[in-house]
């Protein structure tokens, strides 16, 4: 098994990380005038209160020349000793197709596993969102008058990202951290970025008030002025949204956001509910869907292991049918012990009033009461407390596997105690930027930056102060550029500048465990346990070592070491 270097968060803090840097700066160069001796060096070493630096302040003008030439020696010794780190943290590259949990949890324990369809079991390319949002856009012009130089802006693929926040009334687009502040310089109105300066004055502050946040499902209703785009299908709602408010501000045309908000809202919803956007991709589904070879291995390996699988999708019986055809096979039904289309999540979950429907092959409801859930049939609508009454799977014995952390996971895990897995495919993509040498070089330096500036900020002289602004400056603009190498705009859908998002805190909270695709359980086996981290809290020395996810860090999957033996 190969060696795991220390991650840089318990670099950050532990006792032999980036303090004892500082401490062996202030031994190689103690600052000139304090009075430090060999006896009293030892305590510059261990660095174990800022008031011991404090005590390096001097009294003479001559003495501020001597401090601020201390400090960059200590700046420049920390940053060669941190340059010296970077080529060992290098080589802890984080492998993409790794299961992470936020909560410990045995696939043993797992008899039925559960699967949504869009975006879990069929995988969608970019044609997909350029599909819906031309169509949205020519609903607006066509059904709603909105003019038609909209038809001058064309989908932008990276210009959003799952987890923005809405502000309906205000018509800003922006990302919130767990704490609901905002991030400045992810403000913004129509294309352009909103001032720092400007975002402050409209919000008084950078906190968003719990009232006007979105409700539980990340709704704006019930006098909520924040929307939040939780789901993939939102990319195109989202950049629509700001091409029509481009478009109005371009041309200084009045308008109320709030009209504008519903619209989109409405032209967006039209495009599924009329099932345009379904006949779409059935009639070239090879543009649209990913071939997923992957996602037919996992279903074979849980059926060829005994599990029971069931499927609950919002989708038609026609285009789930079509795709599975497309992805599993026609004989995808035969895996599968229940299915039920149009469910209606995530209503599904709550409302006990709907009660299923047997569909047939040709899409024609059946009026016969359901006694039983059967292999092989098509259910319609129904509602989970039926499905468990006729069922009997309840509790942690079912996992169930969604993309939609409000609609597909939130209330299974809060309610109903069914373990759930949420699909993020947007991991592959930040995991791969995560290993790059620009990130790890730019975090690395970041973290030792801002460590040098917790511990240095105790000398309040002038001259000290004017040194550590300069430093300030420095990480503020390092902050700003990582979160450009994720998405200019946004940055990282899990992280602000250093907080979780307010995304990222939903997935914790209700996703036991998260990775880019199902196919990633491809790399275990059925009896394999995830083990969450345990990273210590503020208040918590880091006495353990830090542990990481089972092929995160370069430990083998078991394929891997079955290959090689």
């Amino acid at each position: 098994m190969p060696t795991l270097f220390l991650p840089l968060s318990r670099l950050a803090r532990s006792g032999s990380g980036v303090g004892k840097l500082l401490a062996r700066c202030t031994a190689l160069h103690p600052p000139v005038g304090t009075g430090v001796s060999e006896k009293c060096q030892p305590a510059y070493r261990n660095l174990t209160s800022p008031a011991q630096l404090s005590t390096a302040g001097m009294s003479t003008s001559s003495a501020d020349g001597d401090l601020t030439s201390w400090l960059w020696s200590v700046y420049n010794e920390t940053k060669r000793q941190t340059e010296d780190l970077i080529p060992a943290i290098s080589n802890n590259f984080v492998n993409p197709d790794t299961i992470f949990s936020n909560n410990e949890m045995s696939l043993q324990d797992i008899e039925i596993y559960g699967f949504d369809y869009d975006y879990t079991l069929a995988f969608y390319s970019s044609n997909l969102h350029t599909l819906i949002f031309n169509i949205a856009r020519d609903i607006l012009i066509q059904e709603h008058r909105y003019p038609e130089g909209l038809k001058e802006y064309e989908y932008i693929p990276d210009f959003v990202v799952r987890g923005l926040h809405y502000d309906v009334q205000k018509a800003l687009l922006m990302k919130i951290d767990a704490f609901h502040y905002i991030q400045l310089g992810t403000v913004y109105r129509g294309l352009h970025p909103v001032s720092d300066k400007e975002v402050i004055a409209m919000y008084e502050g950078c906190h968003v008030p719990l009232e006007i946040m979105s409700d539980f499902y990340g709704k704006s209703s019930h006098g909520h002025t924040m929307k939040q785009f939780m789901d993939i299908f939102s990319l195109p709602e989202m950049t629509l949204l700001s091409c029509v408010n481009d478009y109005f501000m371009k041309h200084n045309i009045d308008y109320e956001p709030v009209h504008l908000y519903k619209d989109v809202k409405e032209a967006i919803g039209d495009v599924h509910v009329r099932g345009i956007m379904y006949r779409a991709v059935e009639a070239d589904i090879e543009k649209y869907i990913c071939y997923g070879e992957q996602t037919h291995a996992v279903l074979r390996k849980l059926s060829e292991n005994g599990k029971k699988m069931f499927l609950i999708t919002n989708s038609p019986l026609d285009f789930v049918d079509r795709g599975m055809n497309y992805i599993v096979g026609k004989d995808w039904r035969d895996l599968f012990d229940v299915v039920i289309v149009q469910a209606d999540k995530p209503s599904f979950f709550n409302d006990r009033r709907k009660p299923f429907r047997r569909v047939t092959d040709k899409g024609v409801l059946l009026w016969d009461r359901i006694h039983h859930l059967e292999k092989g049939q098509i259910y319609k609508q129904g509602n989970l407390y039926e499905f468990l009454r006729l069922t009997g799977w309840r509790g942690s014995k079912v996992l169930y596997f969604g993309d939609h952390i409000y609609s597909d996971l939130a209330d299974l895990t809060l309610k109903h105690g069914w373990r759930t897995g949420a699909i993020i495919p947007e991991l592959r993509k930040e995991i791969k930027i995560m290993n790059t040498e620009e990130y790890v070089h730019t975090m690395t330096w970041l973290q030792s930056l801002t460590n040098l500036l917790e511990h240095m900020q105790v000398h309040r002289d002038a001259a000290s102060q004017a040194v550590i602004q300069h430093w300030v400056k420095e990480r503020e603009d390092m902050r700003s550029q990582a979160k450009d190498i994720f998405n200019p705009q946004f940055g990282s859908l899990f992280r602000t500048y250093h907080n979780p998002t307010y995304f990222s805190r939903r997935l914790s909270r209700f996703a036991d465990i998260y990775m880019a695709s199902i196919s990633c359980l491809l790399n275990y086996d059925l009896q394999h346990t995830f083990y969450p981290r345990r990273t210590p809290l503020q208040h918590e020395a880091p006495f353990w070592p830090e542990q990481t996810s089972a092929g995160a860090m370069n430990i083998p999957f078991q394929s891997t070491r079955a290959g090689s033996e």
